[in-house]
């Protein structure tokens, strides 16, 4: 029987290019018990599924989204640029963060995955539409590597270089000011495209205007492209996020804004959460000026994703 199981896997089994050796299948236990019975075997769904396992050493798993879509030539270097940074900014005890969007929420009465307890229902809409929706929150994170502390910008409108800048500005007045006074620099762990990629000037014309009203040099390192999920801030902040989001119904900004800013994990995370005070609107470029008088001072090596915003004078 186990003869004819193989070979009835066989004819549905694919093998994987990256991995030689690796199989899957997406045949159901149920139709392989039915195959089987065709070929003269009683046998239940539930077995067909044990020995699937135990003798065809095929398990369930889901997919792995682990295959970049591409690798720039840069990656190794960058990273070890990336590792060098970090330590000299941790040693002098001067701040590391890491900035992204995380994805955005509709706002009105949407499903979200997870459970609740309940001694009811909580019933929703049936569908997504967008159009339906009383817009959209944009939570723009800041992580700070060192304290284990999140700082979330809850914004609507378009998610622009002004909302990340705004956000660092924000971190700065909020929670880094008191904590990191005597900082000469700040260093930024940033993804190579979004709202704060390298190739938008408006980001880093904004940023030197941070700088500026910080009163302390910014230093930008982007990580290379195809690696935005090495990013800190997904993996030690916006997970947590999403954990705190399940089953809950965003219907509002400041409902999201209480959720998130009672997120907390066993290792001390903190997380602070404030409300834009602006819409943000998309299509706003950077100055003639600034392009002109590009103030950026790049490093002589991967100078695209590495290089300072000064406080001007």
């Amino acid at each position: 029987m186990v003869e004819v199981l193989r070979e009835i896997v066989e004819v549905h089994t694919a093998g994987s290019p990256v991995e030689p050796g690796k199989l899957w299948t997406n045949r159901s236990a149920r139709a392989v018990s039915d195959e089987l019975s065709e070929a003269g075997f009683s046998i239940s769904a539930n077995t067909v599924d044990r020995l699937l396992h135990e003798e065809l050493d095929l398990g369930r798993r889901q997919m792995a989204k682990t295959v970049a879509m591409g690798e720039s030539k840069d990656r190794d270097a960058q990273f070890q640029r990336i590792a060098k940074l970090k330590k000299q900014y941790f040693r002098r005890g001067w701040p590391v963060l890491s900035i992204d969007t995380k994805k955005k929420e509709l706002l009105g009465n949407f499903f979200r995955k997870g459970t609740a307890r309940t001694n009811g229902v909580v019933r929703v809409y049936d569908h997504d539409f967008p159009s339906a929706a009383d817009g959209k929150v944009i939570p723009y994170g800041v992580y700070d590597l060192a304290a284990n502390e999140g700082f979330v910008l809850l914004a609507t409108g378009a998610d622009t270089a002004e909302l990340a800048c705004d956000a660092i500005r924000r971190w700065w007045f909020r929670l880094g000011c008191t904590q990191y006074a005597d900082a000469g620099g700040i260093l930024l762990l940033a993804d190579c495209g979004g709202s704060n990629g390298y190739r938008l000037p408006l980001f880093r014309e904004r940023l030197c205007d941070v700088a500026t009203r910080l009163e302390v040099p910014i230093r930008v390192a982007h990580l290379p492209p195809y690696c935005s999920k090495y990013n800190p801030i997904d993996h030690r902040l916006f997970c947590h996020l999403g954990r705190s989001l399940r089953s809950v119904v965003c219907r509002s900004v400041e409902g999201v804004r209480e959720v998130l800013a009672g997120t907390t994990t066993t290792t001390g995370l903190r997380v602070v959460v404030e409300t834009a005070r602006r819409i943000y609107q998309s299509g706003v470029k950077a100055s003639e000026h600034f392009l002109t008088n590009d103030p950026i001072i790049r490093d002589k090596h991967l100078s695209m994703f590495n290089y300072i915003a000064p406080v001007q004078t």
